[in-house]
């Protein structure tokens, strides 16, 4: 059998190594004696289908080669919906091109694995949007709060840290920006973003 290897990693997910999820796809195919005709990686959310290339280069090549059978860890890594998993498995039944999980093993040629996977998927798909209303919620109590969300500002990451307060006042005093930057040793751009904050810009 022709198998297509998919994994996939969050980009927030640091610690993670889709390495991980292929070490566990390539074992998988070994013992049975798959043949691997494709591994496709991808480091982005499930709902983030423009950074997903991978995953639609994998399709693309799929509509080229009909057959086979599409390998993932768990289900989550390929979909970011029950929808979308109807409409992906429904485009590939027409291809005879199947889909497994390593994790979950399903089945999806009986009506009892269909179902177990629905039942999962949904499951996941209730996970995802929890831990998004979650995150809003904290997003907006902290913004409540009168903390800053997002990037820290100028002025709280360097406050007035000594290089580049000198290197401020140099410019002040007239000293081109690249010259004072030079002098003092910091990032050009990152002076300017400090002289910025300081003249409350930012």
């Amino acid at each position: 059998m022709r198998v297509y290897l998919y994994a996939r990693v969050s980009t927030g997910d640091k610690d993670q190594d889709p390495e991980t999820q292929l070490i566990a796809l390539r074992d998988y195919c070994r013992l049975r004696g798959w043949e691997i005709v494709g591994e496709f990686v991808d480091h982005a959310p499930a709902r983030d289908l423009l950074h997903r290339t991978e995953w639609r280069r994998m399709q693309k090549e799929l509509a080229r080669r009909p057959g086979g059978l599409v390998l993932v860890f768990k289900l989550d890594r390929a979909f970011r919906s029950v929808k979308d998993m109807h409409d992906h498995l429904a485009a590939w039944q027409l291809i005879n091109v199947g889909f497994q999980s390593v994790r979950e093993n399903f089945d999806t040629t009986t009506a009892l694995g269909r179902l177990l996977m629905n039942i999962l998927a949904s499951f996941a798909e209730f996970e995802l949007e929890t831990i998004r209303e979650r995150v809003i919620a904290g997003m907006d109590r902290a913004k409540r709060q009168g903390r800053h969300i997002g990037r820290p500002r100028a002025t709280d990451k360097w406050g007035a840290g000594p290089k580049f307060a000198r290197a401020a006042a140099t410019v002040a005093a007239g000293t081109p920006i690249r010259q004072a930057a030079r002098e003092f040793g910091v990032n050009v751009s990152t002076l300017r973003r400090y002289l910025a904050a300081q003249q409350g810009t930012v």
